[in-house]
């Protein structure tokens, strides 16, 4: 199975700031060991398609709404993402669902448009701090893939990132046995569903003095990175091992 890093750069990056990581990137992008995407903020997402035309670096939106124009004041529509020849959808991140009030409903709903446009939906789930502590981390993947994939298309692309949300952003990241154990919990309900050919990716405080231990973990088939992902240089060693 392939290996996938992808940026997540949340609200960061002017248009003038993607373009210059671009101009810097594009030099670093040969070493990666796997397929590359970046998640702009919306406001940048012209500037990153215009960038990385005629490159291998794929591209998408932190966030689409599941239809594709309407009175939705304030959302991305997927079908512009397409258009302007974007290839992924970030749906369910953690933020999404603690800051936003997004469900697994919504969740449900976008993946299903997103596949339906061709574009590939990045699925997030992960638990809380609360709730490893409780010993309910496989119990809330479970219920997130349950009710996330409800109206999925099977035969079609999807990529899922796990990412512990006590870990995002934090500075703690998983230990790999921690990893290993609960990628492996992913998969085994990822193919109780019939996705079992999704990649799975690892997020949380991924670095480039870790990332080379986690990719070697079972079902570890690339990253989803955030602050790492900012600097060009960081990031192109994360995406090279």
């Amino acid at each position: 199975m392939k290996k996938i890093f992808a940026a997540n750069w949340k609200l960061f990056k002017s248009p003038k700031e993607t373009r210059e990581f671009f101009a810097q990137f594009k030099e670093l992008a040969g070493k990666a060991t796997g397929e590359v995407v970046f998640f702009p903020s919306a406001i940048s997402l012209e500037a990153a398609s215009e960038s990385l035309k005629g490159t291998s670096i794929k591209w998408g939106a932190q966030n689409a709404y599941f239809q594709a124009q309407g009175a939705f004041t304030g959302e991305n529509s997927a079908q512009v993402v397409k258009d302007l020849g974007g290839s992924y959808i970030l749906i369910g991140h953690s933020e999404r669902r603690s800051l936003f009030g997004e469900g697994d409903a919504l969740v449900a709903d976008k993946v299903a448009f997103v596949q339906g446009l061709g574009l590939t939906p990045m699925l997030c789930i992960g638990e809380t701090l609360q709730e490893r502590e409780s010993a309910k981390t496989f119990r809330v993947l479970e219920t997130q893939l349950n009710l996330g994939l409800a109206k999925a298309d099977k035969t079609k692309p999807l990529v899922v990132a796990y990412e512990p949300v006590w870990a995002i952003g934090t500075g703690k990241v998983a230990t790999p046995e921690q990893v290993a154990e609960t990628h492996t919990d992913v998969y085994s309900i990822l193919k109780a569903l019939g996705f079992e050919s999704a990649p799975i990716l690892y997020g949380g405080s991924v670095k480039p003095d870790n990332a080379a231990g986690l990719i070697k973990q079972p079902h570890v088939n690339g990253f989803l990175v955030g602050g790492a992902s900012l600097e060009a240089k960081s990031f192109s060693e994360i995406a090279s091992v």
